[in-house]
């Protein structure tokens, strides 16, 4: 607002008024002379006139000069730094894995400064790679794998001609004999150094020489029941061909059954185990119709079966097709032939026929599609012969 708005009035400015002395000029030892007006003023206590002198300090005028001297400058001090430590490097201490021995009492000394050197250590990064390495050790101690074999379903098989009018009814088997049981149940494998490029070897593997030797030198057709264990009611069927030249072709391998308690040298009636030997196969028949069989064939509506196995396994349609294991009876004549060249006591009947699911009285079986496979393929021309064992049995 200006200055004709405003409501108060104020005096025209007056220039202040007091004595001015002005001070003599004089010579400083060091310093330039001057002039300038000093005013009076309290100095300790009195009023005295002071003035400012050219390095910007007051003095008073009733007190004698002091001329200002220039102080000695300190000498400049140096330090020396001290030198770095060389820099120490640790060689890392071999991981050892073993819990090492407790120190003898007089060792103490010695082993105490040994656990500080060790305390040193344990920042370097090769100890930290050593203790991850003792931690991936101590881990892999402690991966315990498991056996994940399931252990099979215990079946009892279907009479067969032997003990038909006796079927058994037998505890199952222990779980752990069975899983031990379904682990062995396995094709024996083929030599691989003897392999050629066809998959012919020079000799049919799991067969010892004495098993070998029983082999008709004439045949070119074994059908190979195998055990892997004397007590075992599982087995694996291969049939091999003989080639020209003498060696084996493998064909495919089936799951099978045998007698419920295993194998046997010495077989009798009753006693539930499979022969264990070297038979020739000569004659088939069934139920059923023939399926295309080279053997003769008798088909015939006796060859039937009722009731249930050892575990209640369902035993119709065990005898819809069979091949008669040449095993005390009369070669050449139907598998219902009830003859028994070595009397009765040793058993009969033993015959290769479709599986139940189930272990047999002493018989030999496989699923029913592969039984007529098998029927379709035996040739008599080719003098087909059994050798049925368990693997160490048949190994010798």
């Amino acid at each position: 607002m200006s200055g004709s708005d405003r409501a108060t009035a104020y005096p025209p400015h007056q220039p202040m008024q007091g004595p001015v002395d002005l001070m003599p000029q004089q010579q400083h030892e060091g310093g330039q002379a001057y002039q300038q007006p000093v005013q009076q003023g309290y100095y300790q206590g009195e009023y005295q006139p002071y003035a400012q002198t050219p390095d910007g300090y007051f003095e008073t005028y009733d007190q004698p000069f002091q001329p200002y001297g220039a102080e000695p400058v300190p000498e400049s001090v140096y330090y020396e730094a001290e030198p770095a430590p060389e820099p120490v490097y640790f060689e890392p201490e071999p991981v050892v894995l073993a819990v090492p021995a407790a120190p003898m009492a007089g060792a103490r000394t010695a082993a105490r400064g040994r656990r500080r050197k060790a305390k040193q250590k344990r920042h370097g990064k090769a100890v930290m790679a050593g203790t991850a390495l003792l931690v991936a050790a101590t881990a892999g101690w402690y991966a315990v794998g498991q056996d994940d074999a399931k252990p099979g379903i215990a079946a009892a098989d279907g009479p067969g001609p032997e003990g038909v009018s006796k079927p058994d009814q037998p505890a199952p088997a222990p779980a752990a004999a069975q899983a031990a049981s379904d682990r062995k149940a396995a094709a024996p494998a083929a030599d691989r150094s003897q392999t050629r490029a066809d998959g012919s070897v020079a000799a049919i593997p799991g067969l010892g020489a004495a098993f070998t030797a029983k082999i008709p030198a004439g045949t070119t057709q074994v059908v190979v029941a195998s055990g892997q264990d004397k007590n075992t009611d599982k087995n694996t069927v291969t049939l091999w061909t003989r080639t020209p030249e003498g060696r084996w072709l493998a064909g495919e391998t089936w799951q099978g059954h045998n007698g419920k308690n295993g194998w046997t040298t010495d077989h009798n009636e009753g006693d539930l185990r499979s022969p264990i030997g070297v038979f020739s196969l000569t004659d088939a028949g069934g139920r059923k119709a023939d399926p295309g069989s080279k053997l003769p064939y008798d088909k015939d509506p006796s060859f039937v079966v009722s009731g249930t196995g050892f575990f209640g396994d369902q035993l119709a349609g065990s005898f819809d097709y069979v091949v008669a294991i040449d095993y005390n009876r009369v070669p050449g004549n139907s598998p219902l032939d009830p003859r028994r060249p070595m009397g009765s006591k040793k058993g009969g009947g033993i015959w290769l026929h479709v599986d139940h699911d189930g272990p047999t009285h002493g018989c030999v079986s496989i699923p029913e599609d592969k039984m007529a496979q098998l029927i379709r393929t035996l040739d008599p021309a080719a003098h087909p012969v059994i050798v049925m064992g368990d693997a160490t049995a048949l190994a010798a």
